[in-house]
């Protein structure tokens, strides 16, 4: 965490966080793909709350916990473990298995939604973001539910299932078969549910998926994000990354006479 935010970045965003350890799946768990895409399925394998809480006990940097559950009374017990430690907030992944209705996602049930954000609402005064993927539910309704609910923001996208099958063998790649797709190959959809959910919220909304360069950071703010994160871009270029794309974009707000970046936020929506 700390090597990640002196080298560039505001905040970090932690692996989504379960109640108890999680193993995730057997490998291989991951494919990197042509043109800077990963399908990953690495099935949400965490140290479980307990570890992870007494990993950031002195935590000094800004940290969002990223914390998942299978059910509405998962959550409570995560916010115990983590409200009083040095940390900005959370951020809800929804894109998990719903353990009473299998092959749904919890995001593709409103109701379990709107439950498990007012749960977490009531148990903490940090800012609760949530991240919502592609599933079987509209994305606009999806987000339309969060607000209603009381969440903080939103982050637009999770990744979207995809598989890659060995041509020799015949066999999926990947051990669960089916995976997230992440990387430059998502950046388009990622970039469409950010400027449709801005034109259906009020609340801030965070761009995700796919962002390599300066113009892919860029492109997401002028959809209509308030911030970004990054992800499958530290496999290809490292911690470098991160001050590059930085400084890309204050030359492309010098250069079009900007005086902050809160000038182009959502300017794609003019049009």
């Amino acid at each position: 965490f700390n090597r990640l935010y002196h080298d560039g970045l505001g905040a970090i965003v932690s692996k989504s966080i379960s109640v108890s350890p999680l193993d995730g799946y057997k490998g291989p768990t991951v494919v990197s793909l042509g043109e800077k895409g990963y399908l990953n399925a690495v099935g949400l394998a965490n140290p479980g709350s307990d570890v992870f809480a007494h990993e950031i006990m002195n935590n000094q940097i800004p940290l969002i916990v990223s914390i998942v559950g299978s059910s509405q009374s998962d959550f409570p017990k995560l916010i115990s473990k983590f409200d009083k430690l040095n940390m900005l907030g959370y951020e809800i992944n929804l894109s998990c298995p719903h353990v009473a209705k299998m092959g749904m996602e919890v995001g593709d049930d409103l109701d379990l939604v709107t439950k498990i954000i007012k749960t977490i609402k009531s148990k903490t005064k940090k800012p609760v973001i949530v991240k919502v993927g592609i599933g079987n539910t509209d994305v606009l309704k999806l987000a339309s539910k969060i607000q209603e609910s009381g969440a903080d923001a939103i982050t637009a996208i999770n990744t979207i299932r995809a598989m890659a099958i060995n041509v020799e063998t015949g066999m999926p790649i990947l051990s669960n078969k089916v995976g997230g797709l992440s990387g430059i190959p998502l950046k388009p959809i990622g970039v469409r549910c950010v400027f449709e959910i801005t034109k259906k919220v009020n609340i801030p909304v965070i761009g995700c998926g796919g962002i390599f360069t300066w113009e892919d950071a860029v492109e997401y703010i002028l959809a209509g994000a308030t911030a970004i994160e990054l992800g499958s871009v530290i496999a290809y270029e490292g911690w470098t990354a991160f001050n590059k794309i930085k400084l890309g974009i204050t030359k492309y707000l010098e250069k079009k006479c900007y005086k902050n970046i809160k000038e182009i936020i959502g300017l794609a929506h003019q049009y």
